[in-house]
């Protein structure tokens, strides 16, 4: 056989091994990936670990009592401090499993045979043991359980010795409570810390046998707790079964929004909560557009305003409100000016740039015919009305036909509802402004006076209100009655106010220029149940789950979705049987009380004439 010997020189390997030298020694100074993200120290003592300053100490779950509740994981992955936790969980092979099992059960009956024959009382211990053996067995056989091996190990961080200790006791404490026992791993602190690294590793290696069902309950994915020490009830989560206990004006601002379709009970679920919120103390004013709202302010003794063609409630829409310190007379005049001209948009069409032009200059003046200035004190005035409007306009060259077009609501069909003194006022707890008997043409105008002027209201006096405006599509239909509402809804939070928006025709609202930036200006949102043709577009604004959408297309009555920031919880609304009573929607029911207070009237009417 030949030999063939390597063509190479010794000075070539010589060469070769020192480039290989060199090219290990430049390596070492590369930085890597691990060199990033390792810590600058690591130190390892009996009962805690010391990781770049920070302290952290490692537990396991030594033993589980017999019945465990779904959600025992909850209290302690919302515990309001730094934590990791992992879960290793090792699949065991059944028949192996079941002749352990059948070993076991040989067991038990030959002691409970035995302790038998001697006469002994019976051993209520073993009888349980036995049963429960028995009926894992069963339900392995059947193939509707598997049996597994289960650790879970959670690490806690902290700064100091003394916090860590807190939070240690408080762990403890919290499992303890449920009859599950955690034990840190003193001696084994490096392999608890590694254990619980996003790695996958099981250093510790500490174990408990479990069957499918109670290994189901330490999912850790358990559903948010929207409860407070403070505030009202809105309603049960339907997750856990736990209150929904929130007080809106905590959050950033107290604007809401609530979206669902006819008859899914969303008028019912604010006319709950301005119940509760005024036994809290908490003025209320409303926009009824369909008289809802009636037998509610009847109830509590609210006051009921009907704004009507017949009604003798007027608003004026020149009125100015009271100055707030450090706000000048000169803005409040300008802000009267702009949100006029949106009215006068609503009344008489889009204006274009020159009819806008006329009727501003002529608004000024208008309130220049009553002395009013920057330079007058709005305590003493007299407001004009949209009569000193129209003369002032018949007088401007251009501003005829902005006259004519006026005159309805001064001299013809619609005269005298906006031609008048404002001759209501709010001095109660709670204020309905019903519109119901309006024409549908008068009614986004009304809205918009009687919003206007309980802004006035809102910005003279800071007390905490809240403003409930109904069916809110109307507003939403024309640009400046929405660029109004936004406005509301975004300065509310300044004036201690919470803006409640309600409508059923959510493709119109959320199509508007200012549907979303009012949802986005609204820390609580309430999704209840949902048709078809709009749970895609609600989908897209709330960025809802296919899982979310089922539950909203699906959900009963009083059933849906509550937002509290960032948030969410499936909530069931729910009422007691008198509060019931005063805010049922439904109008067979409806019809049913009102026949029944009927009937006590005649009965009471009869007991005096006896």
């Amino acid at each position: 056989m030949a030999l063939f010997r390597s063509t190479q020189s010794s000075p070539d390997r010589e060469i070769q091994r020192q480039i290989l030298e060199k090219e290990r020694e430049y390596r070492r100074g590369l930085t890597t990936l691990r060199d990033l993200i390792a810590p600058s120290a690591f130190r390892v003592t009996s009962s805690f670990v010391e990781v770049s300053g920070k302290l952290s100490r490692s537990f396991f779950i030594l033993t589980y009592p017999r019945f465990i509740s779904v959600d025992w994981l909850s209290p302690i992955i919302n515990l309001d401090v730094a934590m990791d936790m992992a879960m290793f969980i090792y699949p065991m092979d059944t028949a192996e499993i079941m002749k352990k099992f059948k070993s076991k059960v040989g067991q038990l009956e030959s002691t409970m045979r035995l302790s038998q024959e001697k006469g002994n009382v019976r051993d209520p211990m073993l009888e349980t043991a036995y049963q429960d053996i028995e009926d894992l067995r069963n339900r392995l056989q059947q193939g509707t359980e598997r049996y597994f091996r289960f650790s879970i190990y959670f690490t806690v961080y902290a700064d100091e010795q003394k916090e860590l200790e807190q939070i240690s006791a408080t762990l403890e404490s919290i499992l303890g409570s449920k009859l599950i026992v955690a034990k840190p791993s003193v001696l084994q602190m490096e392999q608890g810390f590694n254990s619980t690294l996003p790695l996958g590793n099981d250093e510790l290696a500490i174990a408990t046998n479990m069957n499918t069902q109670p290994l189901s309950t330490t999912f850790p994915f358990v559903s948010s707790e929207l409860t407070s020490n403070d505030g009202i009830l809105y309603g049960i989560n339907r997750h856990n079964n736990s209150l929904i206990l929130f007080d809106r004006f905590q959050m950033e601002n107290a604007n809401s929004v609530v979206f669902a379709k006819s008859g899914s009970g969303k008028s019912y679920a604010v006319k709950l909560e301005i119940l509760r919120s005024l036994m809290l103390g908490t003025d209320v004013i409303v926009v009824d557009p369909e008289n809802e709202y009636k037998h509610l302010s009847s109830s509590v003794g609210g006051s009921f305003l009907n704004i009507s063609l017949n009604s003798d409630s007027r608003v004026n829409p020149f009125d100015l409100p009271r100055a707030i310190e450090g706000e000048a007379n000169e803005d409040i005049l300008r802000a009267a000016v702009i949100n006029l001209l949106g009215l006068m948009n609503l009344m008489l069409g889009k204006l274009d740039p020159t009819e806008e032009a006329i009727m501003d200059r002529a608004i000024w003046e208008t309130y220049a015919k009553k002395d009013i200035t920057a330079n007058t004190d709005f305590s003493s005035i007299e407001a004009p009305v949209m009569q000193d409007l129209v003369e002032i306009l018949s007088g401007m060259v251009g501003g005829e036909s902005l006259a004519q077009r006026l005159t309805k609501y001064t001299q013809g069909t619609f005269s005298g509802i906006f031609n008048q003194p404002t001759n209501i006022n709010l001095n109660n707890q709670l204020v309905v402004f019903s519109v119901r008997d309006l024409e549908d043409a008068l009614r986004p105008i009304a809205i918009y006076v009687t919003l206007n002027y309980i802004w006035n209201v809102v910005r003279s006096s800071l007390k905490k209100r809240m403003l409930v405006i109904d069916e809110a599509w109307w507003m939403m239909q024309h640009d400046d009655s929405a660029k109004f509402l936004f406005g509301i809804a975004k300065r509310a939070r300044k004036y201690y106010l919470g803006v409640t928006t309600i409508t059923q025709d959510v493709t119109d609202f959320l199509q508007s220029p200012y549907g979303k930036p009012i949802v986005t200006n609204s820390s609580i949102q309430l999704l209840l149940k949902q048709s078809p043709a709009a749970i895609d577009l609600v989908s897209e604004t709330f960025f809802l789950t296919e899982g979310e959408k089922y539950l909203l297309l699906e959900s009963d009555v009083g059933e849906g979705i509550f937002f509290a920031g960032i948030k969410h919880v499936a909530i069931k609304i729910i009422a007691s049987y008198m509060e019931d009573q005063i805010i049922t929607t439904d109008p067979k029911r409806a019809l049913e009380i009102e026949e029944a207070k009927k009937q006590l009237q005649a009965e009471q009417a009869q007991v005096q004439q006896e």
